[in-house]
């Protein structure tokens, strides 16, 4: 048994708490959907949270979802994935992948985000556009994450 196998049945038995990803199949098919996912997460009862870019940025306002649509060409994803005639019989190619990363109750909301935001740079940076929102109205911190399907080639001069 190799080190990190000791080690994850260690945390295990300590019941060490450890993040929940959840990958939510439905509505990354069409623009609609997925403009209406996004202004679910930035649209709270007590008000308007941030989506945060993988660049960095934090866009808030009532346009901000249809910009970060623009802004990664999903209409144009759209519009290319209609042309080639889906990607199967009856299948439709998602546009976006929507994830869902949760953590046991008490976990600081601070933490969380900082390790779902490394996480997406380390594994996404570079070949994949993403935004996430942090949800601290339930009982369980969660972030969600909203990641382009289709690489985004960044060119390097």
């Amino acid at each position: 048994m190799s080190v990190a196998e000791r080690e994850h049945i260690v945390r295990t038995i300590r019941r060490a708490p450890e993040v929940m990803v959840k990958v939510l199949s439905k509505g990354g098919q069409d623009l609609r959907a997925i403009r209406r996912h996004i202004d679910y997460l930035r649209l709270r009862e007590d008000g308007e949270l941030a989506i945060e870019t993988d660049q960095g940025e934090r866009v808030t306002g009532e346009g901000a979802a249809k910009a970060l649509l623009e802004d990664w060409d999903l209409d144009l994803e759209e519009h290319r994935r209609r042309a080639e005639l889906e990607s199967g019989p009856g299948r439709s190619a998602k546009l976006v992948h929507k994830l869902m990363f949760s953590m046991p109750p008490g976990t600081p909301a601070e933490k969380i985000l900082t390790a779902v935001q490394n996480f997406a740079r380390e594994e996404f940076a570079l070949k994949h556009r993403y935004a996430m929102v942090l949800h601290t109205d339930e009982p369980h911190t969660h972030v969600h994450l909203v990641l382009k399907a289709r690489a985004s080639y960044c060119l390097l001069w």
